[in-house]
């Protein structure tokens, strides 16, 4: 894995793990009940929070698809400069299942 890799994903990963966790915890609330708290949100949410509670040197190869697979996600639908942007509630909470939140600064 490069040093790139692991700066970019923070850089678009605006989110703390709490923030996400408790993003997580909120989505899945209202979705046929509650899920248990390490089960909360989506699959790609949930190994985006183990990513971020890891140091470099603790990565997998999982690890590092889960890092490149969210930051095409977020450049896919952001502009590169990442600058806090408005859009639809369903495009900000899709993106904040994946711990990029549209509307903080990265």
């Amino acid at each position: 894995m490069t040093d790139t890799l692991w700066d970019e994903f923070h850089r678009v990963v605006n989110m703390t793990s709490h923030e996400l966790e408790d993003w997580l915890r909120t989505r899945s609330a209202g979705e046929d009940g509650e899920s248990l708290p390490d089960q909360a949100g989506t699959p790609t949410g949930q190994e985006v929070l183990r990513v971020l509670r890891k140091r470099r040197t603790d990565l997998t190869t999982e690890d590092v698809k889960v890092m490149r697979k969210v930051v095409e996600r977020v450049h896919e639908q952001r502009r590169d400069d990442l600058e806090p942007t408005a859009g639809e509630a369903h495009w900000r909470h899709r993106l904040m299942s994946i711990g990029h939140d549209p509307l903080k600064p990265a």
